[in-house]
């Protein structure tokens, strides 16, 4: 357990491990970081330096060209500095004291901070040793428990995110309270560079990021089809549980998203061009549509509740130093469903979504956390209805027994959010799932139902998605995987490799008659040696290898070797066509 040393003087209890821990250590870190550059380069000027969900950052301006040379030194530093064993003060000065404070030491970007604060607002302050900001906090007591530190990359990054403020140098680095912990770190990032989805993308030919549409995928044929079985699959799911499927354009009118909310809470996102003279926004999500669907027609309190889906392609304006692969694209697929309800029935519908993301998940051996987002500060609807909205997430999830953690001020703009995180197979955690319950669009858009009373009545309204993104899905999946998909997933299930050109008309005909039987299969007919074809085809990680010779084209069989069988097991032998349909039919059918 460690010490946390709030901006009120308060110390508390905290373990590494818990949320709250490690936004301490590592915000503490990053202040170690930022006493070791003023350490070796008094010039440099300090701008900020969070904690972050990895490790931390802090950004600098410095006077020269910063190195990996001077990274090295830097994170030398840092371990000098952490030996020193310094504990934390903190204390509260004026405005006028900050200012006079960061003016002595000329730090521009601290001045600039200070000037937003409001003049009677006093400023807290974090000291250890030769070093003290100004801070939110919070920190632990003492230095010393850093017992490994390791600086990971630099890179640019514009003053408060806007491009024309000045370029930074961006820091970034991790620490923790063991040196196994770092070492355990390091092994997992290697594990993900070798699994990274751009990568493993390009080599299975799956997608690939072009320079003629930056942020924006293009799908090639096994890409495609794999993104497809995971929308045949959800279509499969979603029938079941009584979803009706709908469309709606990629391009709608400006007064829509204004009477949305969208173009004054989600404006810089959107993407707008001008038709006839009216202005129009590609849809940065379904919900709008969605609305105009439901009012197209009136509706009894018999329908409730109403389930309706959508698989529709939204865009987004992200900026080019946040893409990262089919993870932050600005062109996906979302999986949207918006379920319209009566007050009555908001629990036990929560509660289903709940079940069938569980579903969901499982199907691809992920486990996954809860997260309930509260009330953000740019916030529409009234404090009755936030809180209505908050305790009915609390309820339902609790109802089904299921642990989450409050996360404070990050829920929609209309509504509060249960976020599902699933973690991969190497221990990272991504969000994809969200039920968000959603009060004020039904308002804004004055939607109705008749009720048993033959009265009028506003439905209440949950925003759901299990994938989040398909695209998105798609990249955790290869990294989850390691591009070795399960067999109702692989691209290709199984490889036809004729031993030579002699048995390539009986490689033909096994490749139809298998695709026939709904077997995915694909046909080698290079030159090159079947040692070589072999090879190939393990690296492109097929679940199955079918060799066929003499002996095979006689039987009517195939040889089959496993991907996923131990190593010394791989070599099936000679199978009958149809014991190996059976066998990759039952396989993908776990």
């Amino acid at each position: 357990m460690m010490k946390v040393l709030l901006n009120d003087q308060q110390v508390l209890e905290a373990d590494f491990e818990s949320k709250e821990g490690k936004k301490a250590f590592w915000h503490t870190s990053a202040h170690v970081l930022a006493q070791a550059v003023k350490r070796l380069y008094p010039d440099a000027k300090c701008a900020i330096g969070p904690a972050i969900e990895n490790g931390f950052y802090y950004d600098f301006d410095f006077d020269f060209a910063f190195s990996e040379e001077h990274f090295r030194a830097v994170e030398d530093k840092m371990k000098e500095i952490v030996k020193e064993s310094l504990s934390l003060q903190v204390y509260d000065v004026s405005k006028e004291e900050a200012r006079a404070y960061m003016e002595e030491r000329n730090e521009s970007y601290k001045l600039e901070l200070i000037r937003d604060i409001p003049d009677d607002e006093r400023i807290t302050f974090y000291k250890q040793g030769d070093y003290a900001e100004f801070c939110a906090g919070p920190h632990i007591t003492n230095i010393s428990h850093i017992k490994a530190i390791k600086l990971l990359s630099v890179a640019g990054a514009y003053w408060r995110g806007d491009e024309h403020n000045p370029m930074l140098t961006r820091i970034y680095g991790i620490s923790f309270p063991k040196v196994s912990m770092l070492e355990e770190y390091l092994h997992q990032l290697e594990e993900a560079r070798a699994r990274d989805h751009r990568k493993l993308g390009k080599e299975l030919e799956l997608f690939a990021l072009m320079e003629e549409g930056p942020g924006l995928p293009f799908y090639f044929p096994k890409g495609l089809m794999m993104k497809n079985l995971l929308i045949d699959y959800w279509r499969k799911i979603h029938r079941r549980e009584g979803y009706e499927e709908i469309s709606t354009p990629i391009m709608l009118t400006r007064t829509l998203w204004e009477r949305s909310g969208h173009w004054d809470h989600y404006r810089e996102n959107m993407y707008t061009t001008s038709v006839d003279d009216t202005d129009y926004a590609i849809k940065p999500m379904n919900c709008p549509g969605g609305m105009l669907v439901y009012k197209s027609k009136p509706h009894s309190y018999k329908e409730f509740p109403m389930r309706v889906g959508e698989l529709g392609i939204v865009h987004r304006a992200e900026k080019s130093g946040t893409l990262h692969g089919l993870m932050r694209a600005r062109c996906f697929t979302q999986d949207d469903a918006h379920i319209f309800m009566r007050e009555d029935q908001v629990e036990s519908e929560i509660q289903g979504v709940m079940r069938l993301i569980d579903e969901f998940y499982g199907r691809f051996g992920f486990k996954y956390e809860i997260e309930l987002s509260t009330r953000p500060e740019n916030s529409i609807g009234s404090d009755e209805e936030w809180e209505l909205a908050i305790n009915s997430l609390k309820s339902a999830v609790e109802g089904v027994g299921k642990p989450y953690e409050i996360n404070e001020g990050d829920g929609a703009f209309y509504g509060p959010k249960l976020d599902f995180h699933i973690k991969d197979s190497i221990g990272r955690m991504w969000q994809c799932g969200t039920i968000q319950l959603d009060f004020q669009l039904p308002q804004r858009f004055d939607l109705d139902y008749i009720g048993q009373d033959g009265e009028k009545h506003r439905p209440i309204m949950l925003h759901r998605v299990v994938f989040g993104s398909i695209d998105r899905f798609l990249g955790i999946l290869i990294e989850h995987y390691a591009g070795k998909f399960p067999v109702w997933l692989s691209p290709v299930q199984a490889k036809i490799i004729p031993v030579s050109d002699k048995y390539l008309e009986y490689a033909k005909s096994l490749a139809k008659e298998l695709s026939e039987k709904d077997v995915r299969v694909e046909l080698d007919e290079s030159d090159e040696k079947m040692g070589y074809k072999i090879r190939l085809a393990k690296m492109e990680k097929v679940p199955y290898i079918l060799v066929v010779g003499e002996k095979e084209m006689g039987d009517h069989s195939v040889s089959v070797r496993s991907r996923d069988a131990a190593p010394d097991q791989q070599d099936l032998g000679e199978m009958d066509v149809g014991q190996f349909v059976e066998r990759i039919r039952a396989e993908a059918a776990e």
